[in-house]
Formats: C-alpha cells, sequence, structure tokens
C-alpha cells in the first residue's frame, strides 16, 4: 500500500520539525487544538453517530458502542485533557542527571523525542485527540490508524487537528489519520522500521498479539486487562463496598474496570452477601469460588478456572476467599496480567507488603482501580497502558514518549 509508505515518509520529514519546535509553540498549537475540538463539536458527533449506527448494525457490543459513541461531554474531557497535557512541563530537552567524573567531564543525559510513533487502536475515538496530543507535546510526529469501526470519528478529528496544525505554521503531516479500513493497512505500517521508531497497539489482545508477531518496529504491549481488589480483614467495608462498586460498575468495558474480588476469609461471612447482593440488585453476574456459593447461595454462579484469568469487560465478577495476604498476592501473580491491583486495608504493614510485593503497572491502596487512567493519574491523557517493562510501565504520558541521549561537556580532555 504506496500510501501508508507515502504517509509514513511525509510523518518522518514532519518529525524534526515538530522537535526543533520551542515549547510555547508546542503549547499554543495544543490549545488551538483544544479549542478547535470543542468549537467544531457538533461536526465530531455528527461523523460519531455514523459510527454508532453502523457498529449496532454490525453487533458491536454494548461495551464496545460505549468505547465509541461520543457526545458534548466526551469531547469537552478530551479538550480538558489536551489542556492539562499543554500546560505539564515540557520533557523534550530536560536533564535527567549531572554528575562529574575525576578527569573533570561533565556527564549528563537529556530528553529526546523518539520521532515517529505508529498508534494502532480500536473502537475509541477519543485516542485520536490524545495520541496526537501527547506525541506533540513530547516533540514527536504521528502516524494513526484506529479501527473500521471509528474511521469516521477518527478521520472527523484528524481533519481538526491537521486544521490547527497549519494554522500554527506546523507541517500537518506531524499527525496524520490512516483513511484505510482494509486490515492490511496494519500489516504495511508494522513493517516501516525505517520511518517508525515506536508501534503501540491498544485494542483487543487478538490486535495486540498480530502488531506483535509482525512487527519489525518495536512495540510497547498491553494484552489484557485483569484487575484485582483484595479486601483485607482489616478493611472498612463500608469503604470497600463503594470502591468495589465503583471499580466493577462505573464503566465496566474498560481494561481498569475490576475483573476478580479477592476476599479475606476473616470478614468473608460479614462482607460477602451484603456486597454480592448490592451487585445483583446492579445487575452484576457474580461467578464465586466454593465457599462464596456456600455464603451467597442462590446469588453466585459457580466459578471455573478459566474465570480467573479472564477480562470480562462486562458486567460480570469474578469472586474468592482467601485466607489472607499472601493467598490474594499469590492469586494475582497467577492470573493476574500485571495491569492495575487495589488493596482495601486499615493495616499500614499490609497496605507496605501489597505495594512492594504486587508487580503490576499500578498499585493501589484505598482506591479504585478506574483511577488507573492517564488523565486521573495528572498526565492529561495516555498514549496507553504499558504492562511490559521495557521502555515503560503503566499508563504512559508525553514523558514516556521520549528517550535520553547522554550530553558531555569538557575542557580539552583527551583520553589516555
Amino acid at each position: 500500500m504506496d500510501e501508508i509508505l507515502t504517509m509514513a515518509k511525509k510523518a518522518r520529514e514532519a518529525a524534526s520539525l515538530v522537535a526543533a519546535l520551542p515549547s510555547p509553540k508546542r503549547k499554543s498549537v495544543l490549545l488551538k487544538i483544544a479549542d478547535n475540538l470543542v468549537r467544531r463539536g457538533e461536526e465530531i458527533i455528527a461523523s460519531n453517530g455514523k459510527d454508532v449506527v453502523e457498529g449496532k448494525k454490525n453487533g458491536l457490543s454494548n461495551a464496545m458502542i460505549d468505547r465509541l459513541a461520543l457526545d458534548s461531554e466526551r469531547i469537552a474531557a478530551i479538550a480538558s485533557g489536551i489542556r492539562e497535557i499543554a500546560d505539564q512541563p515540557d520533557p523534550v530537552g530536560e536533564i535527567t542527571k549531572m554528575w562529574t567524573r575525576p578527569n573533570g567531564l561533565l556527564v549528563g543525559k537529556m530528553r529526546i523525542p523518539l520521532g515517529v510513533v505508529g498508534i494502532i487502536y480500536e473502537s475509541r475515538p477519543n485516542v485520536t485527540a490524545d495520541a496526537a496530543a501527547l506525541c506533540l507535546k513530547s516533540g514527536n510526529a504521528v502516524l494513526l490508524r484506529g479501527g473500521s469501526e471509528a474511521l469516521e470519528s477518527n478521520l472527523a478529528i484528524g481533519r481538526i487537528i491537521q486544521g490547527s496544525l497549519s494554522e500554527e505554521g506546523i507541517p500537518k503531516e506531524a499527525v496524520q489519520v490512516i483513511p484505510i479500513p482494509d486490515r492490511k493497512a496494519i500489516f504495511e505500517m508494522v513493517q516501516l522500521e525505517d520511518y517508525l521508531d515506536l508501534i503501540i497497539p491498544r485494542g483487543g489482545e487478538g490486535l495486540i498479539r498480530f502488531v506483535v508477531e509482525n512487527s519489525r518496529v518495536p512495540v510497547i504491549k498491553h494484552y489484557e486487562g485483569v484487575c484485582h481488589i483484595f479486601v483485607d480483614e482489616t478493611a472498612d467495608t463500608d469503604m470497600a463496598e463503594n470502591i468495589c462498586i465503583n471499580a466493577k460498575v462505573q464503566r465496566p468495558g474498560v481494561c481498569n474496570a475490576m475483573e476478580t474480588l479477592l476476599v479475606h476469609e476473616a470478614i468473608s461471612r460479614e462482607f460477602l452477601p451484603v456486597m454480592v447482593k448490592k451487585f445483583r440488585d446492579i445487575g452484576v453476574e457474580v461467578r464465586g469460588c466454593e465457599k462464596t456459593q456456600s455464603l451467597c447461595p442462590g446469588d453466585v454462579v459457580p466459578a471455573s478456572e478459566e474465570d480467573w484469568p479472564t477480562e470480562y469487560l462486562d458486567l460480570i465478577l469474578s469472586v474468592k476467599v482467601v485466607s489472607g495476604l499472601d493467598e490474594a498476592i499469590s492469586h494475582i501473580e497467577t492470573y493476574g496480567s500485571a495491569h492495575t491491583e487495589s488493596i482495601i486495608t486499615r493495616d499500614y504493614s499490609n497496605a507496605q507488603r501489597f505495594l512492594k510485593r504486587v508487580n503490576s503497572s499500578v498499585v493501589l491502596v484505598n482506591a479504585s482501580t478506574r483511577f488507573s487512567d492517564g488523565q486521573q493519574l495528572g498526565l492529561g491523557a495516555e498514549i496507553g497502558i504499558s504492562t511490559t517493562k521495557l521502555h515503560a510501565f503503566g499508563p504512559m504520558g508525553a514523558s514516556d514518549l521520549t528517550t535520553t541521549k547522554f550530553i558531555i561537556f569538557g575542557e580539552g580532555q583527551v583520553r589516555a
């Protein structure tokens, strides 16, 4: 597909210009993008409406439609995130370390852009704006390939962003949306190792595995969000109930929703019947271990081995009674996806043990897993959530789209 190669070449040319932009210029274009997205919101909503109608016709699940749909409130939230990114310190040129060698050389590390970032994603058109903003903030060009189900929405957002770039005298090729819905476009894109520096896939496990298996470009991956909450024996049960309901129900179709609830056996008899009833009243299907079933007869579907590692993305929840913190951590290590885990506890020691021993990208104490999100954590937005430890781990903001180079200051030193 010659069109994708041409777009990648133009992105490479634009990348060097974006990297050289002064910080105030990058900030001003981001603010313009935010303003124009809101100002032309009806245009975006009209394009998005076409995608939603087509998605329903094609049998997309309610969770997928929720990810796809845009309204004025969501567009305002996207714009707010972009403004927050604009106001953040500029990562480009930041000196992260400086030290002096015995020979007098002053050695440092400076943040620099990656170059051209490729984003491959499904369903969520907000990613188009978020990814563009984060890449521009970090001095990168970006090539965006959204899912066919959101094509009209992505193209509308892309047009507004490119128009904003042109208004600021920045090459519009710094942000490009691939208009080809054919899956072959993904294969062609991930072969472009001479033009792309990084690929970030966002979507279902099938998409991510396809990218990983076929890419010649380095990939940051995030397969699943099998997120856990462990309710410790010392937990404030009212707090635990509120957090668990929020983590499961507030938006069940996203990767940071709770999929498994682990409950300390010492409070299970008191806590679980109340908790399960609240879930059932809301419409959550609860799949539980034998102890959970015995404590909540008639309200719980028997859980199978296949349930524990499952990312439901729906109003379905696995529940297991555990003997304590060690068993909870062991369960997370066995079935988790290194995404997000939370402990509800009033015991400082248990909280610290959980934080240190659980090796997921985000670990919380007494808070909902739904906070595992770039915007909620103060990043403005996120380019994705990495569940691998190279090159980043967890929600990725602008600084995670940079690398570092060594800078050295001398006074005539030569090596002996």
